[in-house]
């Protein structure tokens, strides 16, 4: 990565740290003459398009007054915000400004308020921008396009006979089949729901809180999958990552009474919830098994995945009502 670095930013040659963690890019902190960067590895695909759709609305954002930072790319010798490894690869590979803040604990409440703010402020600022570029990531809902390897077909027969590695997990693997086949007739009817640009990865792993204060979000990362989706896919996704934390009703009461500042969701947004919820642990779910299918993971990865998002779904199943009403009552508080 030395030489990646000195070939496309000559002027950021310095030392390389990488980071731990993330399953889908490989990330690197660079320290340069007192300057401070983040250099990230795209490793499970090889499309410019995307990596160009994040990055005009990285550029987009960073036009707007935000009470939070988001990360800005660095151009390289020849102007552009993104370059190749090497032609071999064919990965790319981009730049970003260092941001101060640390990560939070997942298992922290104390953030999730300030959370929900941003995630709201966030929101209302993607429903107003218009880019010239059409987003190349689908909605959640259009789960049969977006993993071309995961018909139904193949989900029903890997979830009902797994393969020789996953036979373990059987009963797991019947219960997230079960799921699947439920939301996909529930999926038609999200496509009337209020749609705008979502970030779409929002979780504890995806933001920075400030050093001094742990409790309020510094800045929101990884906009990778940001694309045109259903609005209230952006509080789903988050409130389905507080499941299961030491102090999830915290957590979950303190993220809407922050969103809802912010956002006034419709009934029928908040009618969605639940489905919406499944389909993020579904959605995973899929893309683990393109990953798994695609040789790109060994089969422990798919394993403990299956097991979390199992853990998850059980726990959706007696959860999502009591979310819901936390949801609808913050919205109240703010009329």
């Amino acid at each position: 990565m030395e030489a990646v670095l000195r070939r496309n930013w000559p002027e950021w040659n310095g030392t390389l740290q990488r980071r731990t963690g993330g399953w889908n890019n490989t990330t690197y902190f660079v320290k340069s003459g007192g300057r401070s960067g983040v250099l990230r590895v795209y490793d499970t695909h090889r499309d410019r398009d995307k990596i160009e759709f994040e990055h005009a609305v990285l550029q987009a954002l960073s036009k707007q007054s935000l009470s939070f930072r988001v990360p800005m790319p660095i151009r390289t010798i020849t102007g552009e915000t993104l370059a190749q490894v090497d032609k071999d690869s064919g990965k790319y590979v981009c730049l970003f400004e260092y941001i101060e803040g640390i990560s939070p604990l997942e298992q922290d409440p104390n953030f999730a308020h300030s959370f929900g703010e941003a995630a709201g402020e966030l929101s209302a600022v993607l429903a107003t921008l218009n880019l010239d570029m059409t987003p190349v990531y689908r909605p959640y809902y259009a789960l049969q396009q977006s993993y071309p390897l995961c018909s139904p077909e193949v989900i029903q027969g890997f979830c009902l006979n797994p393969p020789e590695p996953l036979k373990n997990l059987h009963e797991e693997l019947r219960l997230i089949g079960k799921v699947y086949e439920e939301i996909t007739d529930s999926l038609q009817a999200l496509e009337e729901l209020p749609h705008q640009l979502v970030h779409g990865d929002l979780n504890a792993s995806n933001l920075l809180v400030k050093d001094s204060d742990h409790s309020q979000v510094a800045a929101l990362l990884d906009f990778e999958f940001c694309t045109l989706d259903v609005r209230v896919m952006e509080p789903a996704v988050i409130l389905s990552g507080f499941l299961g934390q030491p102090e999830e009703t915290t957590a979950v009461r303190d993220f809407c009474q922050g969103f809802s500042r912010q956002i006034r969701l419709s009934q029928p947004e908040i009618d969605a919830l639940p489905v919406l919820m499944l389909l993020r642990k579904v959605d995973v779910f899929l893309h683990f098994v393109s990953r798994f299918l695609e040789g790109t993971d060994q089969p422990h990865v798919l394993q403990e995945q299956a097991k979390q998002i199992t853990a998850d779904l059980l726990q959706l199943s007696t959860s999502s009502s009591w979310i819901q009403e936390e949801l609808a009552q913050a919205g109240t508080m703010y009329e």
